[in-house]
């Protein structure tokens, strides 16, 4: 029974950890949701449970991925992990090791601490960008149709970000992991999503909803060819949710894309319920001239005109999910920012 059962979410402060927690509450279990600051809980339990229905089954606990410091603590007595916790900044950090050190050592602390505690299974939260990353300008030109499934992995040895080689590099040693004698009985699971959008549950959203915040608080007069593979946070929840309970998703990577959509879709989705959005194209110059003064804006140049395919059949037939479409995700997402003033 749900009611016996207590999952350990990491990161919780995070926009898919939140959903993540909410999806648990709801279904009944016990979350101990870790923070690396601890001051945030009151944040984090106003966001998951604001009607305080599930106060005695929400509890919080502090942790970093960097320290070894109170894992063995917070595994204690859980049933399952889902370890969401990763660092993902808004631009390129200076030297990549600020990602990958905290990514793949985050992730291996959480999985031998989790093997230590007798967890019954973990669920990673990767991403697409350990799938299909990496490639030669020569190799992307011939594979131009091709459609990456899970059984991809990105070229951590090709042109690839410091975030998509720090994805990389953790789930490929969490996988390195689950095979040795330490691991014991424990399972695997691991969550790829591409860009999350979806509702708001408090100010607090997803880098990838820069995207929709930057076309609704009017600083993009225009739309750049920049195309996303986007989920809604709500199935990136109950993909965790899912991957963590049915026993077929055990040993499984599971890519999470609804659809491919370019800039100028979403904020056409937009412009129609309402919001005041540009709905026409910014030529590519303009952007590569535009990011010599934008950080956050350097890293969409190189993907200018580009579309990565993804399949997402496990996801429908392993996890049981139909996602939720581009428009209903980017209006939930628009609208939330509203009410919450996020932008």
């Amino acid at each position: 029974m749900a009611k016996n059962k207590t999952v350990l979410v990491t990161g919780a402060s995070g926009f898919i950890a939140k959903h993540c927690i909410k999806k648990l509450l709801d279904e009944g279990y016990a979350v101990r949701a870790s923070l690396r600051t601890p001051s945030r809980a009151d944040e984090v339990r106003g966001a998951v449970d604001p009607e305080d229905k599930a106060a005695d089954r929400l509890s919080f606990v502090t942790l970093d991925l960097q320290s070894d410091e109170g894992w063995d603590a917070a595994m204690n007595g859980c049933d399952y992990v889902q370890h969401v916790a990763s660092p993902f900044p808004p631009a390129e950090p200076e030297n990549e090791d600020e990602l990958i050190i905290p990514a793949r050592e985050g992730a291996l602390r959480a999985l031998r601490a989790a093997a230590r505690a007798d967890v019954e299974r973990v669920v990673l939260t990767s991403s697409v960008a350990a799938i299909a990353y990496g490639r030669k300008p020569k190799e992307e030109k011939k594979q131009q149709d091709r459609v990456f499934t899970e059984e991809d992995w990105s070229n951590v040895d090709g042109p690839i970000s410091a975030y998509a080689k720090s994805k990389t590099l953790a789930e490929r040693a969490a996988w390195n992991f689950i095979k040795t004698d330490v691991a014991g009985a424990m399972e695997l699971a691991v969550i790829n999503p591409g860009g999350v959008l979806g509702p708001l549950l408090d100010k607090g959203f997803s880098t990838s909803g820069q995207i929709v915040s930057r076309l609704i608080d009017g600083k993009v007069p225009a739309c750049p060819r920049l195309n996303w593979s986007l989920i809604d946070v709500r199935d990136v929840a109950d993909a965790h949710y899912q991957a963590m309970i049915r026993p077929e998703a055990a040993g499984e990577r599971f890519i999470l894309v609804a659809d491919n959509a370019w800039m100028l879709d979403i904020s056409r989705a937009l412009a129609k319920a309402g919001f005041k959005t540009p709905t026409r194209s910014l030529p590519d110059f303009a952007l590569r001239l535009i990011a010599m003064f934008d950080k956050t804006l350097r890293m969409t140049v190189a993907g200018l005109g580009k579309q990565t395919r993804f399949d997402n059949r496990k996801l429908r037939e392993i996890l049981g999910i139909t996602p939720r479409s581009v428009e209903e995700m980017s209006v939930s997402m628009a609208k939330t920012m509203r009410e919450y003033n996020a932008v």
